[in-house]
């Protein structure tokens, strides 16, 4: 993503900012096994999902293009272990991405902001 990384660990798991050229911060949840996760950003544009998903984006645009649900600027997409919610407003935007069953033990979806 050609930005600084600044690592913060966690219980069971690591955090790895970065800074998008755009101003968008994004966080990768990184298993000790060096596994990503989740991700979480946040800023004024939103990211390259390719690029965020990696291996997971034909998933997510499978999902998204069968669910055809948004409520209020809010997307919420499940599609087997892959769970992604996003939403926002021009220049404000915020969105997750994880996958179920890699979720560290005793740590929920709430730990991905």
């Amino acid at each position: 993503m050609k930005s600084d990384v600044r690592v913060m660990p966690g219980m069971g798991y690591s955090v790895h900012e970065m800074r998008d050229p755009y101003g968008t911060t994004i966080r990768e949840f990184v298993s000790p096994a060096g596994r990503v996760f989740a991700v979480y950003w946040q800023g004024p544009y939103a990211p390259d999902l390719r690029q965020l998903l990696g291996e997971y984006f034909d998933q997510y645009i499978s999902a998204a293009a069968n669910s055809g649900r948004t409520h209020r600027r809010v997307m919420h997409l499940e599609a087997g272990d892959l769970v992604f919610e996003c939403g926002g407003q021009m220049r404000s935007f915020v969105g997750r991405a994880y996958l179920r069953s890699k979720l560290p033990e005793g740590a929920g979806a709430d730990v991905i902001q």
